[in-house]
Order: structure tokens, then C-alpha cells, then sequence
């Protein structure tokens, strides 16, 4: 598969921990996810980094390479923890209407992100190494948009309601890890995210 140019919204890393999820038998896991990238043109060492699910839907087999992902934190969630068949929200970020798009499936499972050996890739790291890489990616496939695009806005009134009302949102990552690129989601969140697409607003 060609390379893919785009942005996840990581900036670079905050903390140099490696540690992985596996070793951790207390962290909980994950079957369901939200990863972000923009929809709108931004242009980075002469590479325009736009990637929407548009662009997801017109790759070959609808598949595409999750690259460019900085975050140790974000990276663990890919590495550790994605499998095959997992389901994915496809968030729109850094955009005039940030939001849920659609849902992707993780087709492929972790292995090293090539633009970290790329000196011309906006997201290139001099110091990973090929025989020890630091930064890895999964492959996503396009399953379907939802019926209705779901804004940032709509979600974080919930999220305010159900701090409250002890609602399905009240603790969603989005908004209590909302700089990851990569963040996992709760098959209640899922299913409650979902289910809002036949409500109209």
C-alpha cells in the first residue's frame, strides 16, 4: 500500500513511557475505538496532510494505513490492544465541525509506521530505529458513515448531562483524554454514539 499523508492531532509525545498495556494486568481492554484525523486540507512540508473519511472511502478496498500517530499513549492502544474485527468511530478533527463521521474496522494488526523512517514525511523521528522502531500503525477498513454526521457540540452536551444523570457519556475519553488520536470507547459509548444517528437534531 502507497504511503499515507496525514495528521492525527498527537503533536509530539509528553512522556518518553514505553511501558505496554500488556504488562499492566490491571488495564482494562477494548474492543471499540475513536481515532481522529483531518478532513481539511493543512499542508506540511510541502504534503498536504488532509485525510477525511472521503479519502478513506476512495483508497483501494476502501483500506488504508493509520499512520503518523506520535503519541506514546495512543501508539500502546494500536500496538497493545487492537485486534482484527475491532470497530472504530472515524472522528473528523482540526475542522470547522469536528464530530463522528462513520465507522471503520481494523483489518490489520499492529507493525511499523513507515513515515518515522521518512526525512520527508512531516511525521519522520530520527530517533527511531528500523531494527528497534518506536512508532507504530494498524490498517482500517471503511465500513459505513452514519446516517448523520455527529458534532463535537451534540456529544459534549451529553457528556455534561450525563455527568449528572450517571448517562452512557459521563466518562467517554473524548472529553477526559481529548488530545489522543487513538482513544477507546466503551461498548455501552458505542452503541449509545450510535443509536443518536436516527435522532434528528
Amino acid at each position: 500500500m502507497p504511503p499515507r499523508k496525514r495528521r492525527k492531532i498527537d503533536h509530539k509525545p509528553k512522556s518518553s513511557s514505553k511501558t505496554s498495556s500488556q504488562d499492566n494486568k490491571d488495564t482494562p481492554t477494548y474492543s471499540h475505538w475513536l481515532m481522529k484525523s483531518e478532513p481539511e486540507s493543512r499542508i506540511e512540508k510541502g504534503i498536504d496532510v488532509k485525510f477525511g473519511i472521503t479519502e478513506l472511502k476512495a483508497e483501494p478496498n476502501q483500506t488504508a494505513c493509520w499512520d503518523g500517530v506520535r503519541n506514546y499513549q495512543a501508539r500502546n492502544f494500536m500496538r497493545d490492544q487492537m485486534r482484527v474485527g475491532h470497530k472504530a468511530f472515524f472522528y473528523h478533527s482540526n475542522c470547522k465541525e469536528p464530530g463522528i463521521a462513520g465507522i471503520v474496522e481494523i483489518v490489520k494488526e499492529s507493525y511499523p509506521d513507515h513515515t518515522q523512517f521518512d526525512s520527508k514525511d512531516p511525521h519522520y523521528d530520527s530517533s527511531s530505529k528500523k531494527d528497534n522502531p518506536k512508532w507504530f500503525m494498524v490498517d482500517v477498513k471503511f465500513v459505513r458513515m452514519l446516517k448523520r454526521f455527529i458534532p463535537l457540540s451534540e456529544l459534549k452536551a451529553l457528556h455534561l448531562e450525563h455527568k449528572s444523570t450517571g448517562g452512557a457519556l459521563q466518562n467517554m475519553a473524548l472529553f477526559t483524554r481529548a488530545r489522543l488520536s487513538v482513544q477507546p470507547v466503551t461498548k455501552e459509548e458505542f452503541d449509545f454514539v450510535v443509536s443518536l444517528e436516527g435522532k434528528k437534531k
